[in-house]
């Protein structure tokens, strides 16, 4: 049996490369789990093997309790019964008594090699998560070994498997058994089954390392993809920058021919990549983003993170894309909201917002309609600008003495205090419902202001927008979500 045991472990481990101490810990659970069927109920067995000779000797287990924790006799023995047996041994240690060994060759069949296979496939899935850690964001090669339902299964070589799912693939994409196929290494995900390798053809860093394996200059660090956008299967944009001026970083991802960009085109099932030069003005990086259309103007809104851009009329559907693709790409790829429109829209636009800028300045700081045009021209947009604003910057403005500024400075102060004051007023006066104030994640402050814009009862919060409650100072997108989550909590109860 001994010569028996140290020819399995020898087998196994040079079979599944997988460390002999791995597989004598195999054999001695499966020996273990042979000699507890002996005993009834939750018997406690520990087997040695002396992985020189493989000899082993087999004990039973009993963990030592003071006599009030004593609760399972099939495992445990209280401190009176080790000083009944003459032993010191205190709470907390364990005693053990050998007993006879159950034979190699009776499981060698069952038992041992069920904990084998599972201790072998244990110390592999280790191993393959050590070999691929750090290609994680990777391109990786491999096999179609299998094809389910859900995902294809990779063989990877080396006893390693990855997962490809299905909505990972490329749009009309397909592959066969025994297919060569590349992707990107997107995780490793632990479930209940162990590490599992999960692969991408879909993301956009995929599309990234491809480029970095057609251009040379990428992998050298000359040049860098700065973002990376993908309508998988149909059309992508990547951004590149390179700090050599002696590189056109366009040309060079492009390739002599188009030989490089149509290599990763080719590797994508024909998806059409669109490279546009990186820049760190946002304003001229989404002018680059938008081609192949050209873009006539461009205004920001700091405060929702988005530009209106507006293009002449006969470009607006180059601009937007079949079914939005172009300009939904764009604002991927630069990490900006865009909202497209024609030229004379966003004058329109533009015309109507200046004109409510005006009647505010008219009508809050009691000035005429050219004084309220000249403010709005020289980039006032808020009556905190007016009257916060230095003065010195104030005193630049043509036609405007100390007087005038001082003026406009007490109007704006006294229009900011009266707001404060009828908002203070609204807040006094709010009585929000007793179910709005208990709600969770609600304060009184806030419960105040919601009551003081017509929201009193849960029922009111439930049926508001995310956009509506971020009209809220300090409210942002995630606290309102939650809130009308919670508010709502009640319909979906009433449903079930």
């Amino acid at each position: 049996m001994s010569k028996e045991i140290l020819l399995v472990v020898e087998a196994v481990s040079n079979e599944k490369d997988v460390p002999k101490q791995v597989i004598f810990e195999a054999v001695e659970t499966a020996l273990a789990s042979a000699a507890k069927r002996r005993f009834d109920g939750e018997a406690k067995v520990r087997v040695s093997i002396d992985q020189r000779t493989g000899d082993y000797k087999t004990y039973r287990q009993w963990d030592i309790v003071a006599d009030e924790d004593y609760s399972a006799p099939d495992s445990e023995l209280t401190t009176d019964d080790m000083e009944e047996m003459g032993l010191n041994i205190a709470a907390g240690e364990i005693y053990e008594e050998e007993i006879e060994s159950e034979e190699f060759g009776r499981i060698a069949a069952q038992t041992a090699k069920q904990v084998i296979v599972q201790k072998v496939r244990e110390a592999e899935r280790a191993k393959m998560v050590a070999m691929y850690s750090d290609k994680v964001g990777k391109l990786v090669h491999g096999q179609v070994k299998k094809v389910t339902r859900d995902s294809l299964i990779i063989d990877l070589g080396e006893n390693a498997e990855a997962s490809l799912p299905k909505d990972a693939l490329i749009n009309r994409e397909t592959f066969r058994l025994n297919d060569r196929i590349r992707a990107l290494l997107q995780e490793i995900r632990e479930d209940n089954r162990g590490s599992q390798l999960v692969l991408s053809r879909t993301s956009p860093e995929f599309m990234v390392e491809l480029f970095r394996l057609e251009v040379p200059e990428i992998a050298e660090e000359v040049l860098e993809i700065r973002g990376a956008a993908r309508d998988p299967g149909l059309r992508a944009k990547i951004a590149v920058k390179t700090s050599d001026r002696r590189i056109d970083p366009i040309g060079a991802c492009v390739g002599m021919r188009g030989a490089r960009v149509q290599a990763v085109s080719n590797e994508m099932n024909g998806e059409r990549v669109d490279i546009v030069l990186w820049d760190d003005n946002p304003a001229q990086l989404v002018i680059n983003a938008m081609a192949p259309a050209e873009v006539d103007s461009i205004v920001i809104d700091e405060d929702s993170h988005s530009m209106d851009v507006a293009v002449k009329s006969d470009n607006l559907a180059q601009a937007i894309g079949r079914n939005g693709q172009n300009v939904r790409l764009a604002s991927a790829l630069t990490g900006w909201t865009l909202n497209v429109m024609t030229a004379e829209d966003a004058e329109a636009k533009q015309q109507e917002e200046s004109q409510k800028l005006i009647d505010l300045f008219v009508s809050v700081l009691d000035i005429d309609d050219d004084l309220a045009i000249q403010l709005a021209e020289e980039g006032f947009a808020t009556i905190e600008e007016v009257a916060y604003v230095p003065m010195e910057e104030m005193l630049d403005i043509d036609g405007f003495d100390e007087d005038l500024v001082n003026e406009l400075r007490t109007r704006a102060k006294e229009a900011l205090l009266n707001q404060a004051l009828q908002a203070e007023e609204q807040l006094e006066s709010a009585k929000p419902a007793q179910d709005l104030l208990e709600m969770e994640g609600m304060d009184n402050h806030l419960a105040l202001v919601l009551a003081s814009k017509g929201v009193v009862t849960m029922e009111d919060l439930a049926e508001q927008s995310v956009d509506e409650l971020l009209e809220i100072d300090g409210m942002d997108e995630e606290r309102a979500a939650a809130l009308i989550l919670t508010a709502r909590a009640p319909w979906f109860a009433e449903s079930e």
